[in-house]
C-alpha cells in the first residue's frame, strides 16, 4: 500500500496501514455441507475478499478442540481441528491467498488450554504435574480468592484427587473447560516458542494474540474489587486478573521470535482503558499492534467518538506504533444493532464505516460488517455460547453476531453451505443482504466498503499519520488527514447541516442541495 505523499518504508512493515478482514471461521464458507465453515470454504472465496480489497485476514481459531468455546478451548494448538479441515488445507490456503496478494495472520490464545490438552489430562491424574496450570488450595470452604469468571460465576473450580478426596482448585477466568496456564513455568514459555514457529514456518504472516492483557497473574492472588464483575478490563476498579505486569515478559518472548521472520507481525486484544498502560503493549520489543476498543465502547454521539479517536491517537503516538481500529468482531453486538437497529441502524452503521476507514492506521473488519448484518435474535434452542449457560440464560451471549454469511440466493442457506442446515439459524429476511444482491447495487454497503478501501488504499488524500479537527455544528465532527488532505465530516445530529466546500470523494448516504443528512459522514479533499 503505497500512495503519493507517503515516506517509503521497508516492506516488513506492510502491516502499518493495512486493512485486515477477521474470518470467523465457523460462519464464512462451508465447503463440505456440514453447516459449519472450514479453511477450504474460505480459499473457494479468496476471489471475494481479493475484490473487497482487504490486504490481510485474521482467522479465529481452528486448531483441535472439544469447542466447548467454539475453539478458543485449544487441546493442540498445532494441528487443525478435523471440523475445519487438515494441515494440508490450511497450506493450500495460505498458498493461494498469497497468490491473491492477502497476508494470513490466525489466533494465538495463550491464556489458557482446554481441559482435553494433555497438560490437564495429566494434572488431573497426577497431583505431581499440575504445575503448568494455576491449582491452588481453598479458602476455607470455598475458593482461594473472590475472582469470577468473564463467562459469570466462580473462575474457580475444585478437582478430586486420583483417590477420590477433594483436591485444590484450578484457575478458569472464562469457562470452566479453559484452564488458566502458568506463566511462571518454563515449558509453558518454550511450547508458546515451538507453536509461533510451527506457523510461521508454514508461512503465517502473524498473530492476533487472544486476552494480550491476561496470562501473568499476581503471585499472592490477592481479591479483586467485585465491583468489576465479570468485565475483562474496561474499568478503572482494582483488576489483579488482567493487565498484570508480568504480562510483559511474555510479550517480549513472542517479538523476539517474529523479529526473526522478517515481516511476521503480532496483534494483541487488548481490554485496557488506561492510555499509558495500554501504551507498554506497544513498546518497540513487544506488539507491533494493539486493539484499542474505545470505537466499539462509544455510542453513535459526535462528542464521544472524538474523545475516542483522539485517546487512540494520542495513545498510539506515546508508543510511536500505528492505532489500530475496529468496530465489531466475534465478541460484541454488530454495529448496525449497537446503533438503533433498522434503518437508522444500518445509516450509522455505514457513517461509522466511513469514519474508521479514513482514520489513519490499521484497521480492523469483522466479516459481515461489509455487508450491513444485524445482530440475530436466536431462540433459546440454537444458542450455544458458554456464557448463556454459565448466566442461567441471563446473558444471551455472543453468537447473535456469528450467524453464518448470506452469499447468494433466496433462501437459507443462502450458499453459504451445500447442505440445507448452519450451525446457527439464518434469517429468512437476509436474501437482501447477500454478497450477490449487494455486488449487483451501486448503493448497497458492500459497494461503499469496497469503494472506500480502495480510495484508502490508492488516493493521495490519505497520506499521513495525524489528524486536524475543524470547527463543526452540534452534533458533528470533521477531522482532516494532515500531509494528505482527506476530510471526514459526520453528522450524527437530528438535523440536516451544509456541506463544507471541498470536493465529494465518497458519502454514506444521498446528499443534496449541499447539506449533509443526519446520520451521514461524508470524505471531501
Amino acid at each position: 500500500m503505497r500512495r503519493a505523499g507517503d515516506t517509503p518504508r521497508d516492506a516488513s512493515d506492510w502491516w502499518r496501514d493495512a486493512t485486515f478482514y477477521q474470518v470467523y471461521v465457523r460462519s464464512f464458507a462451508d465447503s463440505d455441507g456440514d453447516g459449519v465453515g472450514d479453511l477450504d470454504g474460505i480459499r473457494d472465496r479468496l476471489g471475494y475478499l481479493e475484490l473487497l480489497g482487504v490486504d490481510a485476514l485474521w482467522l479465529t481459531p481452528f486448531f483441535r478442540s472439544p469447542m466447548a468455546d467454539h475453539g478458543y478451548d485449544v487441546a493442540d494448538p498445532r494441528d487443525v481441528d478435523p471440523l475445519f479441515g487438515d494441515l494440508d488445507a490450511f497450506d493450500r490456503l495460505v498458498s493461494e491467498a498469497h497468490a491473491h496478494g492477502i497476508k494470513i495472520t490466525i489466533d494465538l490464545v495463550p491464556n489458557h488450554t482446554s481441559d482435553e490438552h494433555v497438560w490437564f489430562t495429566e494434572a488431573l491424574a497426577d497431583p505431581r504435574a499440575r504445575d503448568r496450570y494455576i491449582f491452588r488450595p481453598g479458602r476455607g470452604d470455598g475458593p482461594p480468592n473472590n475472582w469470577v469468571s468473564v463467562f459469570g460465576g466462580s473462575a474457580w473450580t475444585q478437582v478430586a484427587e486420583p483417590d477420590g478426596t477433594p483436591g485444590p482448585w484450578y484457575l478458569h477466568l472464562f469457562d470452566v473447560r479453559q484452564p488458566d496456564l502458568n506463566w511462571e513455568h518454563p515449558e509453558v514459555r518454550a511450547d508458546l516458542e515451538q507453536t509461533l514457529r510451527f506457523w510461521l514456518a508454514r508461512g503465517v504472516d502473524g498473530f492476533r494474540i487472544d486476552v494480550a492483557h491476561g496470562m501473568a497473574k499476581p503471585a499472592d492472588l490477592p481479591d479483586m474489587d467485585p465491583r468489576a464483575g465479570n468485565t475483562i478490563g474496561q474499568h478503572d476498579l482494582y483488576d489483579p486478573r488482567f493487565d498484570d505486569d508480568g504480562v510483559h515478559d511474555i510479550h517480549r518472548l513472542v517479538r523476539r521470535v517474529l523479529d526473526e521472520y522478517p515481516g511476521a507481525m503480532a496483534v494483541g486484544e487488548i481490554w485496557v482503558t488506561d492510555n499509558e498502560r495500554l501504551a507498554r503493549y506497544l513498546r518497540p520489543d513487544e506488539l507491533h499492534l494493539g486493539f484499542n476498543f474505545r470505537l466499539v465502547l462509544a455510542p453513535f454521539d459526535a462528542a464521544e467518538l472524538r474523545t475516542a479517536i483522539e485517546a487512540s491517537l494520542a495513545t498510539a503516538a506515546a508508543a510511536q506504533a500505528p492505532p489500530t481500529w475496529t468496530l465489531s468482531n466475534h465478541d460484541v453486538a454488530r454495529e448496525v444493532t449497537r446503533y438503533g437497529d433498522g434503518h437508522q441502524g444500518e445509516q450509522r452503521a455505514r457513517a461509522m464505516a466511513l469514519v474508521e476507514l479514513g482514520l489513519p492506521g490499521v484497521v480492523y473488519l469483522y466479516n459481515g460488517e461489509e455487508l450491513g448484518l444485524p445482530n440475530v435474535a436466536l431462540p433459546d434452542w440454537a444458542i450455544q455460547d458458554p456464557k448463556y449457560f454459565r448466566s442461567g440464560g441471563q446473558d444471551r451471549g455472543r453468537d447473535g453476531c456469528r450467524v453464518p454469511l448470506p452469499w447468494e440466493g433466496g433462501e437459507p442457506p443462502f450458499g453459504f453451505s451445500p447442505g440445507t442446515s448452519t450451525w446457527l439459524p439464518m434469517p429468512q429476511d437476509w436474501a437482501k443482504l447477500t454478497v450477490e444482491r449487494q455486488l449487483e447495487d451501486a448503493d448497497s454497503t458492500l459497494s461503499l466498503y469496497r469503494h472506500a478501501i480502495e480510495l484508502r488504499k490508492s488516493h493521495a488524500a490519505f497520506a499521513g499519520t495525524e489528524l486536524e479537527w475543524y470547527g463543526a455544528p452540534a452534533g458533528c465532527f470533521a477531522y482532516r488527514r494532515k500531509g494528505g488532505g482527506l476530510v471526514c465530516v459526520l453528522n450524527a445530529s437530528d438535523t440536516a447541516v451544509p456541506l463544507p466546500p471541498g470536493e465529494i470523494l465518497l458519502a454514506s448516504d444521498a446528499l443534496a442541495d449541499g447539506m449533509l443528512p443526519p446520520d451521514t459522514a461524508v470524505w471531501l479533499v
